[in-house]
């Protein structure tokens, strides 16, 4: 007789326990990507230091490196990388932090009545280039002061034909090829100084204006290009010990620093001489002036007008000129008794 044979199944063991997500290989990878570069410039700027090529170019776009840190965040996040969270978190914290406005007093009014009003236009024309609409916004806006960079032959020629000496009878003009020329052209009477010792002409003049003495500069050092960092920073230490020189009389420092808040450089020109940045007073803070083919917002801010504590700001404005790679900022001062 056949006997059953059992079919039971095995009594179940106990269940092994659920494997917990770990962190993605991937996003740490991704994240430590995204965050090399913006760490390393944020540091440059905590350190106060502009360093060597690439950093003085990227500084010039520190804003811009919100976006990789932002997206470091996100991948850490999403790949369960709590250590890459807290990095990217650290360092959107510091650039944020240093994105604001540098200013030296820059909550401070200048005391005193207003003596003067003025309007000021600083303008880059590329090689001359952009000659014809700087005639055309100097006769729009009629600026008190003009400082202009890149002021080549066909630059000077138009400036001495097609705007009269009537409008503008004290004039500084350097004459150069290419990017070396410059000029200030005033409606006050000027009186010429020596200027920078520099490879692109930064003519200088003390101005009268509602019987003060006010020292005028142009600014158009080096650019930092890489090779090239070294004289960016000799031409800009050089505008610093000017700014220092004449800290305690009103002064005004107008051009293309080629250099912007970001730099170390540059925030030593402004505390050498407590001067003030227009742009930050006026409500332009961050408005890029370079380069133009990109369109705002991209770009850097570094052409500038720079005030000593005797001026406060009532406008900042950007001004489209066509046929250059910088826009021209006119800013609108008034001129306090410091007495």
């Amino acid at each position: 007789m056949d006997s059953a044979t059992s079919t039971a199944a095995p009594a179940a063991g106990p269940e092994a326990p659920a494997r917990r997500p770990g962190r993605s290989r991937g996003a740490v990878s991704l994240g430590v990507l995204l965050l090399i570069v913006p760490t390393a410039v944020a540091a440059c700027r905590v350190a106060d230091v502009d360093a060597i090529t690439p950093f003085p170019q990227l500084l010039a776009f520190l804003p811009w490196l919100l976006l990789p840190a932002g997206a470091a965040l996100l991948v850490a996040f999403l790949g369960r990388w709590r250590a890459g969270m807290a990095w990217a978190a650290a360092v959107l914290a510091v650039t944020g932090w240093f994105v604001r406005p540098y200013d030296t007093g820059l909550a401070d009014t200048p005391s005193g009545h207003v003596t003067a009003q003025l309007e000021v236009l600083t303008s880059n024309v590329e090689f001359g280039q952009a000659a014809d609409g700087l005639v055309a916004a100097v006769r729009r806006e009629k600026p008190d002061l003009v400082f202009v960079q890149e002021c080549a032959a066909r630059c000077s020629d138009a400036l001495a034909k097609r705007l009269p000496r009537a409008d503008y009878p004290y004039r500084n003009v350097v004459e150069g090829e290419m990017a070396s020329g410059s000029a200030i052209l005033s409606k006050y009477p000027l009186r010429d100084t020596l200027g920078i010792d520099s490879t692109l002409a930064m003519p200088g003049a003390v101005a009268e204006i509602a019987g003060e003495e006010i020292h005028l500069q142009l600014a158009h050092p080096l650019p930092p290009i890489p090779g090239g960092v070294d004289a960016w920073q000799r031409e800009l230490g050089l505008m610093r010990e000017y700014a220092a020189k004449v800290k305690d009389a009103p002064a005004i420092v107008a051009g293309d620093f080629n250099a912007t808040p970001d730099h170390a450089a540059f925030r030593r020109i402004l505390d050498a001489g407590a001067l003030r940045n227009s742009a930050d007073l006026g409500g332009a803070s961050r408005t890029p002036s370079w380069p133009t083919m990109v369109g705002a917002p991209l770009g850097a801010q570094i052409d500038h007008v720079l005030v000593s504590p005797e001026f406060s700001v009532r406008e900042a404005r950007f001004l489209e000129l066509g046929d250059t790679d910088h826009r021209s900022l006119l800013v609108g001062l008034d001129l306090h008794d410091a007495r």
